[in-house]
């Protein structure tokens, strides 16, 4: 089936007499009849449920939804965009290990990594996604488990080059994982370009009306780890820590990756999505194909507009003909990019702060990619501890401004912007 028709129809399917609609199975835990039948769960030698830390049927069919969005093999969700980047990563690297990744991820993932996880022994090196092939060889080590980018960077919209770096993981036999929240398997499906790996932040796109938060892991499938076995103990070698199982033998490349992140990290860490959650999160995929449909033509007629208003001094869209990215979009995002815009005002901070304060329809909010139109002013807002020259040196101007084009018609999009500018 083609994608229009997985976000409806993919993951559920209902039997005779059964809910049309997915049901919510808002249970801890379930009942069985002896302690064999629910031994062998334990055991990962039969497919069910025992306690919703670690799956719930709710979750695993709209996993099973993405999954077939994205052509891949096996998902699992989690509690939030981050979590779903931290277990991608945490699953096959650990103390004393090393990742290579974009330097234009969001910053979220960013501190994640350069941060948080460095505290963990796990070494990160960033490397400019438009760097050489020499410094991009140069970034790997003896010990590198992983390679991180993202389809669109948030917010700098550099599109990843999916492609190059498939190729240069696997050259040293590591896999490529994709964070591909803007894009949505709509628009990029990145295991189709080489990716191995793909993580979404559910709470933007995919759900579309910022009701919830939540992230997503799915695995191509693909990626040999028995292959490359001295890299990849965890996944290679028994588990003690559950009952010695070794998940590439007894699950093979399709379902290696996502069982050990469900049995170990899930079960430890336990960054679970709820059912709810998950029952809101499908309906929002069920129009996700309309919806990006729509937000795109949108912010390529608002991009246009903005590039002709001698009020902006510059616009990044990389839909937008003349952008840097623009060929490289029209190879890996042929039917649009998203709905993010980042622009920049004539006068700086100080007019910047003068539009927003006029916008009517825009929503002034941290939020991206949902049905309403959103805007942002990072200097006045996310970034406002930062000097203007600190700021520049950050990549987030004083004059730089982030809308996020909803689903609105697009003439009222645009009147509200040109009225705001008008008052600079």
């Amino acid at each position: 089936m083609e994608r229009e028709t997985l976000s409806i129809h993919a993951g559920y399917a209902p039997k005779n007499g059964e809910s049309r609609l997915l049901p919510i199975v808002q249970s801890t835990t379930f009942k069985y009849d002896t302690s064999e039948d629910m031994g062998k769960l334990f055991d990962l030698e039969a497919s069910g449920y025992f306690y919703s830390r670690l799956q719930n049927p709710t979750c695993d069919n709209v996993a099973a939804k993405i999954a077939a969005l994205e052509g891949g093999t096996a998902a699992m969700l989690t509690g939030s965009g981050q979590a779903a980047s931290f277990f991608s990563t945490f699953n096959i690297a650990g103390c004393g290990d090393h990742i290579v990744a974009s330097s234009t991820i969001y910053g979220g993932t960013f501190n994640l990594f350069n941060v948080t996880m460095r505290k963990m022994g796990i070494d990160f090196t960033f490397v400019d996604p438009d760097c050489s092939d020499e410094e991009l060889e140069a970034a790997f080590k003896p010990n590198t488990k992983a390679v991180f980018g993202e389809t669109i960077a948030n917010p700098a919209l550099i599109v990843f080059d999916i492609e190059r770096f498939a190729n240069a993981a696997h050259k040293h036999g590591v896999p490529l994982i994709v964070d591909n929240t803007f894009a949505t398997p709509i628009n990029c499906r990145p295991f189709e370009w080489g990716a191995d790996i793909v993580v979404h932040s559910t709470t933007k796109y995919m759900d579309g009306h910022d009701a919830t938060v939540g992230g997503c892991i799915v695995d191509s499938g693909k990626f040999d780890w028995m292959a490359h076995a001295d890299k990849f103990p965890g996944l290679t070698t028994p588990d003690e820590s559950y009952h010695g199982i070794t998940y590439a033998e007894r699950f093979g490349k399709e379902g290696a990756f996502i069982t050990k992140c469900t049995a170990q990290l899930m079960r430890d860490l336990g960054s679970v999505q709820a059912p709810m959650n998950a029952y809101i999160l499908n309906l929002g995929l069920e129009s996700l194909p309309l919806r990006i449909e729509r937000h795109c033509r949108n912010a390529e007629k608002v991009a246009e507009f903005l590039n002709s208003n001698d009020k902006v001094s510059w616009v990044n869209y990389p839909g937008l003909p003349g952008n840097k990215y623009y060929e490289r979009a029209k190879k890996y995002l042929p039917n649009g990019s998203c709905g993010v815009i980042s622009f920049g005002v004539k006068g700086g901070r100080a007019a910047a702060e003068v539009f927003m304060k006029n916008l009517k329809l825009g929503m002034i909010a941290t939020h991206v990619a949902d049905a309403h139109t959103c805007v942002l002013h990072p200097a006045s807002s996310t970034h406002r501890q930062l000097t203007d020259e600190e700021l520049v040196a950050a990549g987030v101007g004083p004059d730089l401004i982030r809308l996020s084009v909803g689903i609105e018609n697009v003439e009222d999009i645009i009147a509200d912007v040109k009225q705001a500018l008008e008052q600079i």
